[in-house]
This record gives structure tokens, C-alpha cells and sequence, in this order.
């Protein structure tokens, strides 16, 4: 997963909206909590883009708690059954649920428990992407009846924006190493 400066991916993952407390009246910035107070005084709860909320955390202006993508009650479902979890839904649509993670994990004091979740969904979630993006490159996509759902579908619906790079990386190496073998068995 890239941290790049000029990567389009990294700036919307930065984009996802973290729960924030501030430690310290600061002023000018009352319009961040939607009022017509002037300054944002000590102890208002704001919801803001990651990147803001990093430098707030980094400076001590501001404190967050753990969003609820990575809470307690994730954590179990990810221990019961990572393929079921709906990454999608925890951050929505087109999400990065992995790098969302990683980069709260980057700041906040407890990232290393973080990490080890993200690392343990991501291998635990591997196989079943792979299954279902090698199932997809070999199946004749027209011979399904519209609106019959396939195996490993809600798996598939519940995949993160990572997660849906591999699945299509996997499906396209499929269509590569089968049409290879087809034009292997024609020559012979």
C-alpha cells in the first residue's frame, strides 16, 4: 500500500472523517462545528478528514478515539469469521478500510494492536479473495440469468477498495493464464 504524496488513493483514504475531541479552545475555527461560535472551544467533539485530525492530534489540540471501523465489536466479527465482515460498509463505498487503519495506527499511541488486526483480517480474508476472483476470470460471465447471484457474492459486495485492486489483478492474471493454456492446446 503506497504512502505517496501524489497518490490519488492515499488522499482519499486521508479523507475519511475521525471523531475528534479538542484538548484546547482554538480560535477562528467555530465554523467547524457548525455554529456561529467564533472559536471551537476546549472539549468540542468535531468530525474531521484524517489528514486534518493527524497534524490536530500531532500538535495536542486534539484527541480521538478509535473510529468505529476498528472498535472491539469488529474485532470479534474479524476473529469469528473475517470473510463475512463487510469491510465496504465499515467505511463506505469504495473505501480503504486497510489504509485508513494503517495510517490511524501511525499515530495513535495503541497502533501496533491496529496493525495486527489489519494483518490478521488481510490473511485471514486472502483466500477467499483469491478463490472467488479465480472463480470469476473462469466462468463465461453471459450464460448467467441476470440477477442470480454467484457464489462467494456477499463476500465480494463486502470487499474494501484494496481488496477489490486484487480481486481484479486476480481475475485478469486468470483470463491471461487461460487464454494461454487455450492457445497452448490449439498448437498441439
Amino acid at each position: 500500500m503506497e504512502d505517496d504524496y501524489y497518490s490519488l488513493t492515499s488522499i482519499l483514504a486521508d479523507n475519511h472523517k475521525l471523531p475528534c475531541t479538542f484538548t484546547l479552545e482554538v480560535p477562528g475555527l467555530g465554523y467547524l462545528e457548525g455554529g456561529s461560535e467564533q472559536n471551537l472551544q476546549a472539549g468540542a467533539k468535531v468530525e474531521l478528514p484524517l489528514w486534518m485530525a493527524r497534524v490536530l492530534a500531532q500538535n495536542e489540540f486534539a484527541t480521538f478515539t478509535v473510529p468505529q471501523p476498528f472498535t472491539q465489536r469488529v474485532r470479534a466479527n474479524l476473529n469469528a469469521s473475517a470473510p463475512a465482515v463487510k469491510l465496504s460498509s465499515l467505511v463506505g463505498a469504495g473505501g480503504w478500510w486497510y489504509r485508513f487503519g494503517t495510517a490511524i495506527a501511525k499515530i495513535w499511541d495503541s497502533g501496533d494492536s491496529l496493525l495486527a488486526m489489519l494483518r490478521e483480517a488481510f490473511i485471514s480474508r486472502l483466500p477467499a479473495l483469491q478463490n472467488l476472483s479465480a472463480h470469476h476470470a473462469s466462468m463465461d460471465h453471459s450464460s448467467i440469468p441476470e440477477g442470480t447471484a454467484g457464489t462467494g457474492e456477499a463476500f465480494r459486495e463486502g470487499m474494501e477498495a484494496d481488496e477489490r485492486e486484487l480481486f481484479n489483478i486476480g481475475q485478469e492474471s486468470g483470463r491471461i493464464v487461460k487464454k494461454w493454456h487455450d492457445s497452448s492446446w490449439a498448437r498441439r
